[in-house]
């Protein structure tokens, strides 16, 4: 006899999403953030349902994202930004923490907290990612929290 098997489905989630997205390397956030609400919209997901907060960094994401999370508003929380490597250390500080920082957000809070950071070596790349060449990395993020959110719900039932 074969396992029960929990997924994820791609139809229209239930509550509200938040965007949290950060204004440095905004020409590139910016892009991931209209990737998200065309995904978000294509899954039925109507913009009244949708809030988008604007932080300085992707340093400051984890934070708000955590708070979000914490006052049950949300079904799910979209992390956008965009970490670019320089020529000092402070990449991979800032990149560390953004990831770190967003997964404890979701450990934290119980509810799917999306990874939705480019961490990119070089402009180009970051182009590339968030709508150029590579897909937009914001449209699946929000594909990703559609999954999750219908998951958490299956999970629960």
């Amino acid at each position: 006899m074969p396992p029960t098997v929990l997924e994820g489905h791609f139809a229209t989630p239930a509550g509200r999403i938040a965007l949290v997205a950060a204004r440095f390397n905004g020409f590139i956030v910016d892009q991931l953030i209209t990737g998200a609400v065309d995904a978000l919209h294509r899954h039925g997901v109507p913009a009244d349902r949708v809030d988008l907060v604007r932080v300085p960094g992707a340093f400051e994401i984890p934070l708000i994202a955590q708070q979000l999370g914490r006052n049950h508003k949300y079904s799910a929380i979209i992390c956008l930004g965009c970490v670019i490597r320089g020529d000092t250390d402070h990449y991979d500080h800032v990149a560390g923490a953004a990831t770190n920082g967003i997964a404890q957000a979701a450990l934290a809070t119980g509810i799917p907290v999306i990874f939705g950071v480019l961490t990119c070596d070089t402009l180009e790349q970051a182009i590339h990612r968030a709508g150029a060449k590579a897909g937009n990395k914001g449209f699946e993020a929000a594909v990703t929290a559609v999954e999750m959110i219908n998951l958490l719900s299956k999970i629960k039932e």
